[in-house]
């Protein structure tokens, strides 16, 4: 375990930025903050998650899948520079790791895998956290550790990249620091809202919720589609091709099941025709379609969508509805 004292910030991001392309939670200019490249603005590790989801680092809003000129497919561009994204929270690494399944599943995904194989990922914890509250260590599902523990950040390495670059820091950790960083990894506090997620989703496999349950949370939706955007598990895309004379492009793009058009077929029929049947698709896929098929549910408790829905039904504030109504 090494240590990075905040004076070294910069000069130790500015390495690895020689080799990588760093991505990492910066400072915009109306103080919000971001995942974004290093060199895009100052450094913003305190504040905990940000709001858009770190999966589109492999995951973006907009990917190509191919390139034709003249009718002749065009080799793909040469690979940039590997990935080096610093930000992901113990519950976002949770993600990435669900979303990893879901890509590798049946066909692979070489879309995603070309950059996500690559890549190194770090995980941001310790007293970090909005307001310098406790974000719990990760304790794995990354390559290395950033956390902080009220002076400096310790370096925890998990794989051999990230060994080989926590091994470029001069200054090994503390055995105090050391012990706190262990003593808060064997005891985690308990994730709020597990108990809800769970309760939720037994009721919804158990068809205890009737239909107007969800006409009247359907009502409250006013189709921004925040939820989708923010959420790091969400997958769905649509494929779409752009047309030149002599170019086609084909991307694929986030799709959000609480548009009207997600499931419309091409004569017409729409079986997610109201907000009402879709508003019931989001909540349940999470909580129960991915449960019989994957084994887990697949809300982190991120708390994104909660957090960016004007109309206070993200998936947690729904479970707690859910619960507090039939179960």
């Amino acid at each position: 375990m090494r240590i990075l004292n905040p004076e070294r910030l910069d000069a130790f991001f500015a390495t690895i930025a020689t080799t990588w392309d760093l991505r990492l939670p910066i400072l915009l200019p109306d103080a919000s903050r971001a995942i974004g490249s290093f060199g895009d603005g100052p450094p913003a590790l305190h504040g905990g998650a940000v709001l858009a989801k770190p999966t589109a680092a492999f995951f973006p809003h907009q990917g190509t899948i191919f390139t034709a000129a003249d009718g002749v497919l065009l080799e793909p561009p040469s690979p940039p520079r590997p990935l080096f994204v610093l930000g992901f929270t113990p519950r976002d690494l949770d993600c990435l790791c669900f979303i990893d399944r879901f890509f590798a599943d049946g066909w692979r995904d070489d879309i995603y895998f070309r950059t996500r194989q690559t890549a190194i990922i770090a995980g941001l914890s310790g007293f970090c956290g909005a307001g310098g509250s406790l974000i719990p260590p990760a304790g794995g599902n990354c390559d290395l550790e950033l956390f902080w523990d009220h002076s400096a950040w310790l370096v925890i390495h998990y794989s051999d990249a990230g060994r080989d670059i926590a091994a470029e820091l001069p200054d090994s950790a503390t055995a105090a620091a050391e012990e706190l960083f262990r003593q808060l990894s064997s005891s985690p506090p308990p994730e709020e809202g597990e108990a809800v997620l769970r309760r939720a989703s037994e009721l919804l496999r158990a068809n205890r919720v009737p239909d107007a349950f969800w006409a009247e949370i359907g009502d409250r939706c006013i189709a921004c589609t925040g939820c989708n955007l923010a959420c790091p598990t969400c997958t769905c895309f649509g494929v779409q091709d752009w047309r030149s004379a002599t170019r086609v492009e084909r991307s694929r793009m986030w799709d959000s099941c609480q548009l009207d058009g997600f499931m419309r077929e091409a004569g017409g029929h729409n079986p997610l025709g109201s907000e009402a049947e879709r508003t019931r698709r989001r909540i349940y896929h999470k909580l129960a379609a991915d449960p019989e098929k994957w084994g887990e549910i697949s809300c982190f408790l991120c708390g994104r969508c909660d957090a960016a829905c004007p109309t206070g039904i993200g998936i947690v504030a729904v479970a707690r509805e859910l619960v507090a109504r039939f179960g």
